[in-house]
């Protein structure tokens, strides 16, 4: 990024306040932070970052002291842009599952009862094991998990994705 005289005149303007300066001065730092954010941010998050690092500059313009360190405070914004977005995946990711998973269902006709034997057969050992301890023996969450070695998060989210897959092939 190149400071030149009329970029200087018009970050000296955009900070006292004109319109037409911040645009322009916003407007000519758009590329740069747009390549800069490519390099630190996940492809998705690219746009919405450059889009919050300049809505961050038109707003604390004003603040900066110095214009010579324009161009590293700009950076610095989107760089921390960009992480925010890293960090609010990674917290998604790291949701646990909290809802409480049903309790035993039972077939209620016997056309029904080989649909499921069917699905229950075609889920991998680990996905009809969990089924069968819950929905046949009746086991609770916490039985299950001590029974598998598993933490009850663990054991959740296991069977709500062999819920998941039966349900799945029954649909098919």
């Amino acid at each position: 990024m190149e400071l030149t005289p009329a970029w200087n005149e018009d970050l000296i303007a955009a900070r006292r306040g004109e319109p037409a300066a911040l645009e322009r001065v916003l407007k000519r730092s758009r590329q740069d932070l747009r390549r800069y954010a490519e390099y630190h941010c996940p492809v998705n998050d690219v746009e919405d970052a450059v889009q919050e690092s300049l809505f961050t500059v038109s707003r604390k313009l004003m603040d900066l002291r110095q214009l010579e360190s324009f161009a590293s405070w700009l950076f610095r914004i989107v760089k921390r842009e960009c992480n925010r977005y890293k960090r609010a995946k990674r917290m998604l990711l790291q949701v646990p599952i909290t809802e409480d998973i049903e309790g035993p269902h039972y077939p209620e006709s016997k056309g029904l009862a080989r649909d499921v034997a069917a699905a229950l057969e075609s889920l991998p050992a680990h996905y009809r094991e969990i089924i069968l301890l819950r929905d046949l023996e009746g086991l609770t969450i916490e039985e299950i998990s001590n029974q598998l070695a598993l933490t009850k998060l663990a054991t959740k989210a296991r069977l709500h994705r062999a819920r998941a897959l039966a349900r799945e092939y029954l649909m098919a």
